[in-house]
């Protein structure tokens, strides 16, 4: 630990809320970005941004990170010299009607991020958020995804942008000598979690008595991780960061996929209530399931995620009955 501040982009969001936190339990001072737009609740990315009241040692700025001069000054008078990139447009369908939005928040953000780490003196280490998306359609079953897949094959505009970040890091590293590790997240999920998330959605309908709407006929399985556990993997690759010049992609994820039925099962109890269920066909950019080889990360780090399903649900459901008073 260093006493230069750590930048945290995306900090009013659901990754970027816990990350900094944790780093600030461990004494680190953080510097918080994040525009706070309305592609979910902003009341809610409001109410995260609250929990930070008193912290000291955490300052926020709400800003584009595209906005390129912006965030190169910010880096360049706080000396910053560790970054973690969350911040991103989210969400495989979103991307679908709103194309542009991507281009703007994943491909000119993260070049903006690398713009300013490298005329960063002595800059240590860019960690950013890539996804589990990048690697396309997988049947269920079989060994995990690995980074050592022969190729990636994103059906989606937003994982193809997550892709697109992935060769940039690469670039910038081999031409800048910055030391960079890009991080595919699969299926975070947890306590102040999205929205927009089908665990999330699913709980206010359950609760409010409406028929949940179950997308490739149930048959989707996902590698749900809880949100503690990916923060331990964000801060142990952030320590850990490669040589001079060095750029990697690693998995992040529980390594135990769960089918969608599963889910809504394990779901139904923590919530105490059964759901009405709506199958539906797959919806464009979905996969049929995710499932995170995450052996090089636990090399590294000694990653290994802890929270199961039944105990992660539990929490978040714990957290929605308080924080919406249901």
């Amino acid at each position: 630990m260093t006493d230069r501040p750590i930048l945290v982009t995306g900090a009013a969001g659901f990754v970027g809320h816990a990350t900094a936190h944790r780093l600030l339990e461990r004494g680190e001072t953080v510097i918080g970005v994040d525009i706070v737009n309305d592609y979910y609740d902003p009341s809610l990315k409001e109410a995260r941004l609250a929990t930070f009241q008193g912290k000291d040692k955490f300052t926020f700025h709400r800003m584009d990170i595209a906005d390129a001069e912006a965030i190169r000054a910010l880096v360049a008078d706080r000396g910053i010299t560790r970054v973690v990139h969350l911040a991103a447009q989210a969400g495989v369908r979103y991307s679908i009607d709103n194309p542009f939005a991507y281009e703007r928040s994943n491909l000119a953000g993260h070049l903006s991020i690398m713009e300013a780490c490298r005329h960063q003196p002595a800059f240590e280490h860019l960690v950013y958020a890539s996804s589990s998306s990048v690697y396309g359609d997988k049947p269920m079953g079989g060994a995990g995804f690995s980074e050592d897949e022969p190729s990636v094959s994103p059906v989606s505009l937003y994982a193809a942008t997550k892709r697109a970040c992935e060769l940039m890091s690469q670039s910038y590293a081999t031409l800048y000598g910055f030391p960079q590790t890009g991080l595919r997240f699969f299926t975070v999920y947890g306590p102040w979690g999205r929205p927009d998330m089908a665990y999330f959605s699913f709980t206010r309908k359950i609760l409010a008595g409406e028929p949940i709407e179950v997308y490739g006929q149930g048959k989707m399985a996902r590698d749900f991780t809880y949100i503690d556990d990916i923060v331990d993997g964000i801060l142990g690759a952030l320590d850990h960061p490669p040589e001079r010049g060095g750029h990697r992609v690693l998995n992040i994820g529980d390594s135990h996929p769960v089918g969608l039925m599963d889910m809504i099962s394990t779901l139904e109890k923590a919530i105490g209530r059964e759901a009405v269920k709506i199958m539906k066909p797959m919806q464009p950019g979905d996969v049929t399931a995710t499932y995170a080889d995450v052996s090089k990360l636990h090399a590294l780090t000694g990653y290994d995620p802890k929270v199961r399903l039944d105990e992660g649900l539990g929490r978040f459901a714990r957290w929605y009955k308080g924080y919406y008073g249901e």
